[in-house]
């Protein structure tokens, strides 16, 4: 027995062991490693504009479950294809531990991929993975999962471009691209035959793919086919089919196809689910050059090639990335800065080139697109059709942004929103691909929605897209539906709260449904629904009902009004059994605690005192963490929380504006960094970066209304466009350390307030700061 023990006990203690090492390794990898950034390198192709000021790298890297999710490969604003290197993991030779295919501290690159979502915890996208090499060994090495190693230091990134040189293949790969069109360009080093594999079914991560097709024409040197992809989200909805057309601008030598675990030299066509091709070219010189323009679509695969030769016929390379250089330099200038620090310039244009990443253009180029009822639709040249919002994230900042600097691609994301509740029956929480993600929770569009009406952005079916906000805060969607609507809406309006022993998740629900019915109430209003407007201003007011005066937090309650225990530090991700955490969602009950933007006066009311509430939301701050996430956000103020992503401005509706502006700067020094995890969290959808991008400027949007709060802005010359105006925001201070402000005018009168209606700056204007140092 002695000896079992002993030997039990060295057991464990060599696992233990293990697993010290393990995460030491990870550590030291985080802290030596990753946290570098590629250096600039001198390359003619690096942009000279604003450009110069992105790094694409930044929020690639971190821990997983943490990490921001964004990817350093090419898109274009808003584009269909966004193309980029996926990585295995150095430990696991599978995962990226990035849903969009790409983590900064893998050492190995599986391939180029075509789709893919922009920062969010969904892992979808991964289609038609390219991988270069030489002869029949790249297909094998492919198949046995010996992936291509890499190195930081040979990679360029910047909007529109990406290289790295895959020394141990003897390939330099490049990308570019086009909205609907991947460019690829493959230099080949050694004198072996140059081989390129598309894999016709790869997902990131994995993720389940079937139903392909793929057609080789070595007559023209053009491959085409189509595969239904399982992500997180697609999966959700039936799956979504992919399409595409490629053209090389090489002869192929030699080409087969692998079905399944088989290889069929010669073959030209096949379907099946797990579908690739290699291709041989003839080394005619040294080095070889291979040029490949792949459209896709998620119409037809006709659709895919006219979406390739619309875009690229006739061009090169070169021509395609000049193009998009100018594209992306059209979106960074929009928003001019001066008196930035070189770090502070790379983050803002990094958090604005971000920004305008995705919703995903989801028409081809002849206006056909695949629709929420599975059908394809065809729309006018005057109206983009738009899905990928991340709406319970990027209404709180992205889309309050765009209000702002492009109502235009604003304007058609509205119409979009009606489009699927017209096709689909409902409006959507999350859309994604052409269906109901469901994702997160309550109706967030109704913020989206009612904000941008509010702030003049009025071409589009108001009325039915208020049909849609006005039936899911009054009803439940029916169980055959795919759209998930509110769950609980019919406990809601019977308790006026969202009871914990019938609904799950319930205080989240009830103060984000009071929200949503919030901003029903003000569209309402300004439509002249007045009765409609009473009873969601009522609702939203419902919040209260969850508010324990005892403990002083938004707690659990049952249908007989009794409170359930809570513990306020409580982490949702970390109470794995939900037993403490079932009623909050992705955070703890201090967390959710202040979650009533809204209103800000009436939550206020709720603590025992004014002063009380400020000491309490101050300590909250005081106890975070100075250091973005790690190994856990923490149970205080952590950025990368979307439901206290807007708490640092309740200060100002307390009367302590100066708190507002030291933890509002507190955040943009200490939570974006020019690092390869440089955010908080995940971007979900640039919902963190459009947060910088604002709170840098000094004006702050409480979303689903036209209010702005105002804090010290980090530059001292901003010129912000709104709709065909500009504003200008100065900053007068003798020292940077002035972060405090004394004074501010609007268009040369004194502002005794620290918050704006829209309309007060809607025609641009001059919005001045004078800074000081506090006393």
């Amino acid at each position: 027995m002695k000896k079992i023990l002993k030997y039990t006990g060295l057991l464990v203690g060599m696992i233990f062991l293990a697993i010290g090492l393990f995460i030491g390794v990870i550590w030291v990898k985080h802290y030596l490693v990753a946290r570098k950034l590629p250096q600039t390198v001198e390359n003619p192709e690096t942009p000279t504009g604003y450009g110069q000021y992105v790094n694409t790298f930044i929020g690639t890297g971190g821990y997983p479950w943490v990490c921001g999710h964004n990817f350093p490969g090419v898109a274009l604003p808003f584009s269909m294809v966004r193309l980029s290197p996926e990585t295995a993991s150095i430990f696991l030779n599978e995962e990226s531990f990035n849903t969009s295919g790409y983590h900064y501290w893998n050492n190995k690159i599986v391939g180029f991929s075509h789709n893919r979502l922009s920062g969010t915890g969904a892992t979808d996208g991964g289609q038609f993975r390219f991988v270069p090499g030489y002869g029949e060994q790249t297909r094998i090495d492919y198949c046995n999962k010996e992936y291509i190693p890499f190195s930081h230091d040979t990679e360029i990134a910047f909007p529109g471009y990406y290289s790295v040189d895959l020394e141990d293949r003897g390939v330099k790969a490049e990308l570019t691209t086009a909205s609907h069109t991947g460019v690829h360009r493959y230099t080949f080093e050694k004198d072996n035959q140059p081989h390129l594999l598309i894999d016709i079914s790869s997902a990131i991560d994995n993720k389940r793919t079937n139903n392909g097709l793929v057609k080789i024409k070595p007559e023209t040197s053009e491959i085409e086919g189509a595969i239904t992809a399982f992500g997180t989200f697609g999966s959700r909805y039936g799956g979504s089919k992919v399409y595409f057309s490629a053209k090389f601008d090489q002869k192929f030598e030699t080409y087969g196809i692998w079905n399944g675990k088989k290889y069929f030299q010669s073959l030209s066509e096949a379907e099946g689910d797990t579908l690739g091709v290699d291709i041989g070219f003839n080394k005619t010189k040294n080095p070889l050059v291979v040029n490949a323009k792949v459209g896709i679509s998620y119409v037809s695969i006709e659709n895919a090639r006219l979406n390739r030769t619309v875009e690229t016929s006739g061009k090169t390379f070169e021509d395609i990335l000049t193009e998009a250089k100018g594209k992306w330099e059209e979106k960074l200038s929009v928003i001019k800065i001066k008196g930035a620090t070189e770090e502070q310039k790379t983050i803002f244009y990094t958090a604005l080139y971000r920004s305008f990443i995705m919703p995903t253009t989801y028409t081809d180029v002849n206006g056909e697109y695949h629709g929420f009822d599975k059908q394809v639709h065809q729309t006018d040249t005057a109206f983009n059709y738009y899905t990928d919002l991340s709406l319970w994230d990027t209404y709180r900042t992205l889309h309050p942004l765009y209000n702002l600097i492009a109502q235009k691609e604003q304007r058609d994301m509205l119409v979009s929103m009606v489009k699927m509740k017209e096709q689909g029956g409902y409006l959507p929480r999350w859309p994604s691909g052409s269906g109901y993600s469901n994702s997160m929770l309550a109706s967030p569009a109704s913020m989206m929605i009612a904000e941008s009406y509010l702030k003049g952005i009025t071409d589009f079916d108001v009325e039915s897209a208020y049909d849609g906000m006005k039936y899911l805060g009054t009803k439940k969607t029916p169980k055959e539906t795919d759209a998930s609507g509110r769950r609980s809406i019919e406990e809601y309006l019977q308790y006026e709260y969202c009871p914990s022993e019938v609904t799950d998740r319930s205080v989240s629900k009830t103060l984000e449904y009071a929200w949503a019915d919030y901003s029903n109430a003000l569209l309402a209003k300004a439509l002249g629904h007045e009765e409609d407007a009473s009873r969601f201003f009522a609702q939203s007011n419902y919040y209260k009902n969850t508010w324990n005066p005892e403990t002083q937090y938004f707690q659990p309650r049952r249908t007989d009004g009794t409170f359930d225990p809570i513990e306020p530090l409580q982490l949702t991700y970390t109470d794995f059994d939900g037993i403490l955490t079932d009623d909050y969602v992705e955070g703890s009950a201090l967390q959710w605690r202040w979650m009533v933007p809204h209103d800000p006066q009436g939550l206020i009311a709720l603590f025992k005192s004014k002063e009380y509430f400020v000491e309490e939301l101050n300590s909250f701050f005081e106890k975070a963490d100075p250091d973005y996430a790690t190994f856990s956000p923490g149970s205080y103020y952590w950025h990368g929380n979307q439901p206290d992503i807007h708490v640092a401005y309740l200060f100002n509706e307390a009367g302590r504006p100066d708190l507002t502006q030291k933890w509002v700067r507190w955040i943009l020094d200490n939570k974006y960094k020019v690092e390869s995890g440089g955010l908080d969290g995940n971007d979900d959808g640039a919902t963190l970066s459009s947060w910088y991008v604002l709170s840098a400027m000094g004006i702050y949007p409480m979303a689903g209304t036209d209010k702005y709060q105002l804090t010290s802005p980090l530059f001292d010359n901003i010129l912000l466009p709104i709709g065909n105006s500009t504003l200008e925001i100065v900053v007068n201070r003798n020292t940077s350390s002035q972060i405090y402000i004394d004074k501010i005018e609007l268009n040369g009168k004194p502002l005794d307030r620290y918050w704006l209606r829209h309309d007060e700056i809607a025609k641009g204007g001059k919005l001045e700061f004078f800074m000081k140092e506090l006393e």
